[in-house]
């Protein structure tokens, strides 16, 4: 009985403290929050904030349920399911959305963003907050977005000096349509795999690398299988949080705005965290084995230019997204 009390009493006090309307408004709820990425990853650690963010603005009485290392299964699954309400949350590559809404291709375009500042902005700004708009029509409302990174690409098979290199390799995409286009477009093999089963092909020798931000490549020890990487940067990841709609609509005003500003506030903590790790991760991969190199400013040149009628491809299929976007960030450059 005493426990009882002290709870409804923490959950009035988080009540008090967040303006929301009464207690009553909060009730005893559990729900899962999934990934594709381990422990230690800024991913995990942006979930870790916002389970204790939700627990503490709800008195205790919220609680989020964390799985990470795609334990749950890979991205495609996680979801069918998060759309089924099976699984009430997840956060993936805001691109692979695509499969739901055509218009997600265009955060996967190779070169899009010059910096995390400017995506920032684009996908804080009206144009995220549109993008996500367009899920719920699919069974998803879009939260946040999370950062992922600018990737790279690596192989264990040769260096990458100059882009004719890449010409050959087996690497993993991830599985939509433009990833395996660029992919195409560098006179590559793309091989869709989804994420949980990309280390064992590496480790195989099914596939002969990846590409992927230095701090997952780090984070799930990819240095163990691959000795070449090279620091393309060639796209930049937004990370959509997405939660079940079935379990939305299940939650009351109170519920929804504790969650609400919970991604939110751990956004902003989890992008922190990505900057830093990357600054670390580069200095762990090559501790790990992994010879990393650049391209010189004339073979990033001719990637881009190698880049452009992929690009000319998908957009003719979102003309007003990819219109809407690229006056965004005009006017970003100003």
């Amino acid at each position: 009985m005493k426990r009882v009390l002290l709870k409804t009493i923490a959950a009035a006090v988080a009540v008090a403290a967040f303006g929301v309307a009464s207690a009553q408004d909060i009730k005893e709820r559990s729900f899962k929050f999934a990934t594709q990425n381990p422990e230690g990853h800024p991913l995990v650690m942006g979930m870790h904030k916002f389970a204790d963010i939700v627990a503490a603005k709800s008195g205790g009485k919220m609680k989020v349920n964390l799985f990470p290392g795609g334990v749950l299964g890979g991205d495609a699954p996680t979801v069918s399911a998060v759309q089924g309400g099976t699984i009430e949350m997840t956060t993936l590559n805001s691109g692979i959305l695509a499969s739901q809404v055509k218009d997600f291709e265009v955060f996967d375009y190779p070169f899009l963003f010059a910096n995390g500042k400017e995506a920032d902005a684009v996908v804080d700004g009206p144009f995220g907050k549109k993008m996500h708009a367009k899920l719920e029509a699919k069974g998803i409302i879009g939260l946040t977005y999370y950062e992922l990174g600018f990737r790279i690409i690596t192989n264990s098979k040769r260096a990458i000096n100059k882009v004719e290199d890449i010409a050959g390799l087996k690497l993993r995409v991830i599985p939509n349509a433009i990833n395996v286009d660029w992919v195409k477009a560098l006179d590559a093999n793309p091989t869709p795999l989804a994420f949980p089963e990309v280390y064992a092909a590496m480790e195989q020798k099914a596939i002969d690398g990846q590409e992927n931000p230095l701090t997952v490549i780090n984070a799930n020890k990819f240095f163990e299988v691959q000795k070449y990487g090279t620091l393309t940067n060639h796209q930049y990841n937004p990370q959509s949080v997405i939660i079940s709609k079935k379990f939305w609509d299940t939650l009351s005003a109170a519920e929804k705005k504790i969650i609400s500003d919970a991604a939110v506030e751990s956004s902003a903590y989890e992008r922190i965290q990505a900057r830093e790790q990357a600054n670390t991760a580069l200095e762990a991969v090559k501790k790990g084995g992994m010879q990393v190199n650049e391209l010189s400013a004339a073979e990033v040149a001719k990637f881009r230019e190698k880049m452009k009628p992929v690009i000319t491809k998908h957009g003719a299929l979102i003309p007003e997204t990819v219109a809407e976007l690229n006056a965004e960030l005009a006017r970003l450059r100003k």
